[in-house]
């Protein structure tokens, strides 16, 4: 005789026993999954509000920095706001303006980038009412983040050269890319600058990345690269205007060279170098136009 058969009363019910104990463990799997849940949710939750803490810390220490360096700005106690004065202007007639505006464009027209100059020294004084004109470019809140450094030595004018040189070597071999490399090509313009000799001034374009306060701390210079870019317009048109050319070189990777060599310092960095002079009597420009103004103003009225 069998166990169950031995015990009728398990013979009986074991369906409804097994079944029971089915539903049991389904239960208790469900419980479970759902205490887990419970539980990740709730590390979640206070992860996220860890985060939130921490953002919120961050907000606040980033509000916190931005009022101290507001007010490092702003006047001080024995410090006053700027005083406005009337602008002073002539207003003139249409007439007057047409013309003046159509005989500004035409010289500016005339503008070419050369790389041929005539050794003829230059009046220094022609020089340095260039650099004031420069020096009336706008800037971030005023902060005139540039500096001009004009080169007449001929050693000087020399090891800038060489460094210059050196490093376009590697531009033109390793760093342009062959595309660049044949627009250039294109206008017969390759590594070598002999003008930066031949020029009678170069003038070296520095942007400062920052100024110094008082005490010696960091001051900002808003818009630094913007500013000085717009100075350095304004500086081509007083050196066009004044009768004189110059190319706008751009010397890649040689900046820091050029700083050492000039003992600038270095929250100063080379934007631009020009050479300044009179063009060669057999200069010569590429045969290039401009756009016409249908293509460069848009005017909605």
């Amino acid at each position: 005789m069998g166990f169950l058969e031995s015990a009728p009363f398990l013979h009986r019910y074991l369906p409804y026993i097994a079944a029971t104990a089915c539903i049991g463990v389904i239960i208790l799997f469900l419980l479970k999954h759902f205490f887990t849940g419970l539980n990740d949710s709730s590390e979640q939750h206070l992860k996220g509000e860890k985060d939130t803490r921490k953002n919120e810390d961050f907000e606040n220490i980033f509000l916190d920095s931005s009022r101290n360096l507001e007010r490092s700005f702003l006047p001080g106690e024995d410090e006053e706001d700027y005083k406005h004065l009337p602008y002073l202007f002539e207003r003139y007639s249409e007439n007057i303006m047409i013309d003046r505006s159509r005989k500004f464009y035409e010289e500016m027209n005339k503008r070419r980038s050369v790389r041929f100059f005539s050794s003829d020294p230059v009046p220094l004084e022609v020089i340095e009412n260039i650099i004031k004109t420069a020096g009336t470019s706008p800037s971030g809140a005023h902060t005139e983040p540039w500096t001009f450094v004009v080169i007449g030595n001929p050693e000087l004018k020399a090891k800038i050269r060489e460094i210059v040189e050196f490093e376009e070597e590697i531009n033109y071999r390793k760093r342009m890319g062959q595309k660049w490399v044949q627009d250039l090509a294109m206008l017969r313009l390759n590594c070598e600058k002999p003008y930066l000799e031949t020029a009678p001034y170069l003038i070296l374009i520095f942007k400062q990345v920052h100024g110094f306060q008082q005490d010696g701390g960091k001051k900002v210079h808003y818009y630094n690269e913007i500013s000085v870019s717009i100075a350095a317009g304004f500086l081509l048109l007083a050196i066009q205007n004044a009768g004189l050319v110059t190319v706008t070189t751009t010397p890649l990777n040689a900046g820091p060279a050029l700083r050492t060599l000039l003992n600038r310092p270095t929250n100063e960095k080379v934007l631009l170098l020009l050479p300044v002079g009179y063009a060669a009597s057999d200069a010569t420009v590429p045969d290039l136009h401009r756009k016409p103004l249908k293509d460069i103003m848009i005017l909605e009225n």
